[in-house]
């Protein structure tokens, strides 16, 4: 008889992703992010902006500072957004913004503008 090994991706409302191989359970990459839905209109992303920088420092997108460029409402509200999400425990809710926050397990950092 061969040794064969089963594989299991569990994805759980928490952000944690567990690995499953051969019935023991190992916990690995567990990261998820928060950003603003691209149908999300600027009043919308202007009021998110607003609530998450009342929670959480949003120094990042000041100018001169790394995620300001793209100078944007879309850009802005999404890394003050992740910055709440993240901040308050990376909980489905705290991404739901109205509806405006879509939570993501793809990286949205680029250049010197990190996601943390």
């Amino acid at each position: 008889m061969g040794l064969f090994w089963v594989f299991l991706l569990c994805i759980f409302d928490t952000g944690f992703f567990f690995f499953i191989k051969n019935g023991k359970s190992t916990t690995i990459l567990s990261l998820t992010w928060c950003v603003a839905k691209p149908s999300s209109d600027e009043a919308t992303l202007q009021a998110n902006i607003n609530y998450a920088c009342e929670h959480v420092d949003c120094s990042l997108i000041k100018k001169g500072c790394p995620c300001f460029s793209p100078e944007s409402l879309i850009n802005h509200a999404s890394v003050v957004m992740n910055l709440y999400y993240q901040c308050k425990g990376r909980n489905q809710w705290n991404c739901h913004f109205g509806g405006s926050g879509l939570v993501t397990i793809t990286d949205p950092s680029y250049s010197s503008c990190v996601y943390e």
